[in-house]
């Protein structure tokens, strides 16, 4: 983004037009590019003057102070000095005040003396007193980003994001729908996706109705332009509040392309909510699979993208979990629609309590889980289960009332995945041919010969390995079958011993 003060607009015919730069303005830019490289090794204020010079033979100064203020983020200023600033003035002030500077003659008596003090020259210190102001930094290094063409690309990019700071609704049809919608959901814009002749729209609106419109959410309309313009096509339309006057500006591909855009990736989710959920729930190691984002579903003339999907790991069955956070009072009205919309699909929905629509979500048939700053795992695990007990039963009629593995020795978690079901559905299942230890089944000859190899007193290190040699990695579940316990000696390890 530029700042609003660069911003190039056309009002034209009522409308709203940014006024982009053109290919006759490539040697302007690459002038601008050229007195950057020009000025390493100079002061700022030096670089600012050649800046000005070529303003002057602009016919838009903005354009070349947009061009300038694009640069100036590959510039590298610091202070030089032979003594750091403030030490300089440090000394020096302390110095004047003994002399009781009233002359030029007393100036110079005071920078000696501090000069003095401080081991440089005079002339060096007097260089270092005000080195760290804006206009004395020097210009260190210069390395930009872009050519004179990639630059002027770029600046019509940031140019469109500036126009689109004060939009109060965009709406944008993209080739690449699936990215724009992830774009907008993890900007925080309140948002749906409306089904068109032309296809999908996505439509993002000001949260007027809740808060003043503020700096954040405008540069987040503007950081959206970064990933529509990822796409091949596109159209992007936005109402602009211009001074209390709605104007309309429409920009396609033809308008904002930048080389080596990146869609934004920053933050991964939604909000710290919806990260902080993933997180714990991942970690669970359930048999449910989380998937972010999944695909639309068919809401009424619109369309719902939840923000997750949990799939069961041994069936095709999956449950959508959408999580409503602090919306407009519309925007709760239209998703608590879109709800009673979406047909055949099971929902889950978390409402923040101080929407008050908790009980509304559940009169709609959705399972409705209240929360406030944090969706609690165990309120979803524990509808998951819900579901899941139907699903066990289903996998264990599935199987046949014995099994008989030829394994000697194997655990309940490999059985289960050659069956394709969960562990817990296995669990049903008689063994005639192996005894289960722990979370192992084992015939009891293997039982019998790990019996013979240990002895009380044994180091648990070796009772460990003779356990390993016979598939049995649950040493603790072994060890009491047999008849034996570990003492613990410290830090120095463990013996069996007999209970």
């Amino acid at each position: 983004m530029l700042t609003k003060d660069l911003l190039r607009v056309s009002r034209a015919g009522g409308g709203y037009r940014p006024r982009f730069a053109a290919r006759e303005h490539r040697p302007l830019a690459a002038r601008a590019i050229g007195i950057f490289r020009d000025h390493v090794g100079d002061t700022r204020a030096a670089l600012d003057a050649a800046v000005e010079d070529l303003e002057a033979d602009a016919d838009d100064f903005k354009l070349v102070r947009g061009f300038a203020s694009l640069l100036e983020r590959d510039a590298e200023f610091e202070t030089r000095a032979a003594v750091p600033p403030e030490r300089a003035r440090r000394v020096a002030f302390e110095t004047a005040e003994s002399v009781g500077v009233v002359t030029e003659t007393d100036r110079e008596t005071a920078l000696s003396r501090a000069a003095d003090r401080l081991g440089v020259a005079p002339s060096a210190l007097d260089d270092a007193l005000y080195a760290d102001r804006d206009a004395r930094q020097v210009l260190a290094d210069f390395d930009p980003r872009w050519s004179p063409d990639a630059l002027l690309d770029q600046y019509d990019l940031s140019l469109a994001q500036t126009a689109l700071f004060d939009a109060t609704e965009v709406r944008v049809r993209s080739s690449d729908p699936k990215a724009l919608v992830s774009a907008v959901k993890r900007l925080r814009l309140l948002y749906e996706v409306r089904k068109t002749p032309e296809g999908r729209e996505v439509v993002a609106t000001g949260p007027d109705a809740l808060f003043r419109r503020t700096r954040r959410y405008g540069t987040s309309f503007a950081r959206l332009l970064r990933s529509v313009a990822t796409a091949p096509t596109w159209t992007l339309t936005a109402t602009v509040d211009d001074r209390g006057t709605e104007r309309e500006m429409t920009l396609t591909q033809d308008d904002v392309s930048v080389p080596g855009v990146d869609p934004v990736a920053e933050p991964t989710y939604d909000s710290g909510v919806e990260a902080d959920f993933a997180a714990r729930f991942t970690a669970l190691g359930l048999d449910w699979d989380l998937v972010r984002e999944p695909e639309p579903l068919e809401a009424g003339t619109t369309v719902m993208i939840p923000d997750f999907a949990f799939d069961y790991r041994y069936a095709d069955f999956r449950i959508y979990f959408e999580i409503m956070g602090f919306w407009t009072p519309e925007y709760v009205e239209s998703k608590l629609q879109k709800l009673d919309d979406v047909e055949d699909e099971e929902l889950l929905v978390a409402v923040d309590e101080s929407l008050g629509v908790g009980e509304d979500v559940a009169a709609r048939d959705h399972r409705a889980i209240p929360y406030s700053n944090a969706v609690r795992v165990k309120d979803v695990v524990d509808v998951l289960r819900e579901f899941e007990s139907d699903l066990v039963a289903d996998a264990a009629a599935s199987l046949p009332d014995r099994l008989r593995p030829d394994d000697d020795a194997v655990s309940l978690a490999t059985l289960a995945d050659r069956h394709g079901v969960g562990e817990d559905a296995v669990e049903a299942v008689d063994f005639p041919d192996h005894e289960r230890v722990g979370r192992t089944l084992v015939r009891p000859v293997v039982l019998d010969a790990v019996a013979a190899e240990l002895d009380a007193g044994m180091a648990l290190a070796e009772a460990e390995e003779i356990l390993d040699a016979h598939g049995l990695d649950d040493a603790s579940a072994a060890l009491s079958r047999l008849g034996y316990r570990v003492a613990w000696d410290g830090l120095s390890g463990g013996t069996v011993r007999e209970k």
